[in-house]
């Protein structure tokens, strides 16, 4: 996915503007050398992101596919915004940008940063916990969200996205998908899915996330959620409460998910290790989500 959004020309492009304000040669050759070096730059953050993969096999409309198909969406950035000009991107590690990938036709991988679901009352421009990108990141496949089935509604709303910000060419099975503004206009770019289109269910979502390693020969590891290790600001430790400034604002954001869509997850995780989370939270359960949202009010 790094080299995919690096290798198309959108991506060159904006890879060669920041090679010429690095104030390198920026030839057709040393932009292609630089891609090379820097094919997994985006790898760390992603892979610290809550993973989401969408289904829209219940539309009938199915996904489109650009000429830079790892696309980035902000609803803090409409396509006007200076940030989506020409060959610009938002930057994956600002709080409200999502990363989105289609996979298939009816299939596509949604990246949310995890500071974003724990707090999307904040500024959207802001930038997550531990930004830099060359560094070591641990992966938690047992964290990622499937069974979120779309509504065609949604499909086109994701296909709207994809159009807008792509760099010249989209492509479809068929014509009528290539045409989402007929059913989405521009002025609804912050308020999608009452503004939260591509976010991850955060009733499936544990608060949490450090990770101690011991290795065979006696030595350790530690990471928190956010990929910081134990020598670094802001890394919370393992003999606290591991509460932090976002907890009371997730809390909320589950209270909010609850009253907007219901008793029916639109996404569930492994977080039992074992099985699945319930497809539905049970009345006192809901009750218990919405009681969040007031309580934190």
């Amino acid at each position: 996915m790094s080299t995919q959004k690096l290798r198309t020309p959108k991506g060159l492009a904006w890879l060669g503007k920041e090679i010429k304000k690095a104030k390198r040669k920026n030839d057709k050759n040393n932009v292609l050398n630089h891609m090379m070096r820097l094919r997994q730059m985006y790898g760390a953050v992603w892979m610290e992101c809550v993973w989401l993969i969408a289904d829209a096999s219940k539309s009938d409309t199915k996904f489109i596919i650009s000429d830079h198909p790892v696309t980035v969406y902000n609803r803090r950035c409409d396509p006007k915004s200076y940030k989506c000009n020409g060959y610009n991107d938002p930057d994956i590690r600002l709080h409200a940008s999502h990363t989105i990938f289609p996979l298939s036709l009816d299939k596509i991988l949604i990246l949310t940063n995890l500071s974003w679901v724990r707090n999307p009352y904040q500024n959207g421009l802001g930038i997550r916990p531990n930004p830099n990108f060359f560094r070591n990141a641990v992966f938690h496949i047992n964290d990622i969200q499937t069974s979120r089935f779309l509504t065609e509604e949604e499909v086109r709303q994701i296909n709207f996205i994809i159009k807008k910000r792509a760099y010249r060419y989209v492509g479809a099975a068929k014509e009528e998908w290539l045409y989402p503004e007929r059913y989405v206009s521009e002025p609804d770019w912050d308020n999608l899915g009452n503004g939260y289109l591509l976010m991850p269910d955060p009733r499936s979502v544990v608060y949490g996330g450090q990770l101690l390693i011991g290795h065979r020969d006696g030595t350790s590891e530690a990471y928190d959620e956010y990929g910081r290790r134990p020598w670094q600001s802001g890394f919370k430790g393992f003999n606290n409460s591991g509460v932090d400034d976002d907890w009371d604002t997730f809390h909320q954001f589950q209270g909010e998910f609850a009253r907007l869509f219901g008793t029916y997850r639109k996404g569930r995780s492994f977080n039992s290790h074992t099985k699945l989370d319930n497809e539905k939270d049970s009345e006192e359960y809901h009750k218990y989500h919405l009681g969040l949202e007031k309580k934190s009010e």
